[in-house]
């Protein structure tokens, strides 16, 4: 394996992370309005994700990093081809650091509860929108010979992409069930695990079609592993959530998450992002990528701070490990 091909698939390996970690952070925003009946219970949902929201939006810096290091011209053509829906996502990835952090700045209800609505928003477009940019990716894109954007807004806007922000946004809700029932006691919990149900049918209809077109339009032998990987991992869920096995549940999400990124990946190799245009306009992993030395210094950077990065995180989520309930939560000061 080159060193190419090593960042592709480290850039996928970090996606996946975002996609694990953020999934459930999403999910539990989604769940603040959907499963919550009061203030109280949306604060718990709140606090369940609190000490880590923060943490977990680490892997999607360090994933479009590592693409700008790494691949500089399938970057730029990203990000000036999905330009639109990024500055979209970036407002909104704001606007839901601001929910957390300004939402306890005031006692008044209707302060809070604005937002708290801002939270549940944002967390309910973002994975839709990171679905539509990848399967748009999976589908190709008007790139010239010149390895530019040569399309407008509207070429991103089709039924695959619409596919996409479905099944990213059911399986993120269904991540954050399974999260909220790992994580909580009493009621909520309870609640938690019937939701969990509904999003899991959801889900394999919505992800299953996601996949199936996915083979459908790149598919490989990897892919179709890829597919059943992803459909066994979410009937895994089904089970486990039915017999209150929380963490196997959600380790079962997890494996879905991570098999439903590998299938646009490995969909995507040899290319990056295909070209609707000409196959011969295909940015690939060869012409995209960096120099041979600085890929050599990035990968002796990444070998020494990954495990740092793995550990630090392992450690908090090991000391935030408790579970909440409507009884931890103290009473309004006001």
């Amino acid at each position: 394996m080159g060193l190419n091909d090593f960042w592709f698939l480290l850039i996928a390996v970090l996606w996946t992370g975002y996609f694990f970690l953020e999934g459930f952070d999403f999910g539990v925003g989604i769940l603040t309005r959907t499963l919550a009946r009061d203030r109280t219970e949306r604060r718990v949902l709140i606090n369940i994700i609190g000490p880590v929201w923060d943490g977990n939006e680490v892997w999607l810096l360090t994933a479009a990093g590592a693409m700008f290091a790494a691949f500089p011209v399938w970057y730029a053509t990203f990000f000036s081809g999905f330009y639109m829906l990024l500055v979209l996502a970036l407002l909104l990835l704001i606007v839901r650091v601001l929910s957390f952090e300004y939402r306890h700045k005031r006692p008044e209800e209707s302060w809070q509860r604005n937002w708290e609505l801002v939270l549940f928003v944002s967390s309910l477009l973002l994975p839709f929108l990171w679905g539509m940019m990848f399967a748009n990716l999976v589908k190709g894109v008007p790139i010239n010979s010149s390895q530019d954007y040569a399309g407008s807004f509207a070429d991103l806007l089709n039924w695959q992409a619409l596919l996409g922000g479905l099944a990213f946004t059911a399986i993120c809700a269904l991540h954050g069930a399974v999260f909220t029932a790992l994580k909580t006691t009493g009621d909520i919990r309870v609640r938690a695990r019937a939701f969990a149900t509904k999003a899991a049918v959801a889900t394999l209809l919505l992800g299953g079609g996601l996949l199936v077109w996915i083979q459908a339009e790149r598919g490989t032998a990897w892919t179709a592993v890829a597919l059943v990987v992803a459909v066994v991992g979410l009937l895994g869920t089904l089970a486990t959530n039915a017999k209150g096995r929380e963490g196997w549940a959600f380790t079962c999400t997890g494996i879905a998450i991570a098999a439903v990124v590998a299938a646009i990946f490995l969909a995507l190799a040899p290319d990056v992002m295909p070209s609707s245009l000409n196959e011969a306009w295909n940015l690939t992993i060869d012409n995209t990528a960096s120099g041979a030395y600085t890929l050599k210094v990035m990968t002796w950077v990444a070998g020494f701070m990954t495990p740092l990065v793995l550990l630090y995180q392992g450690w908090t989520y090991w000391v935030f490990r408790k579970r909440l309930g409507t009884n931890h939560i103290p009473a309004d000061a006001h």
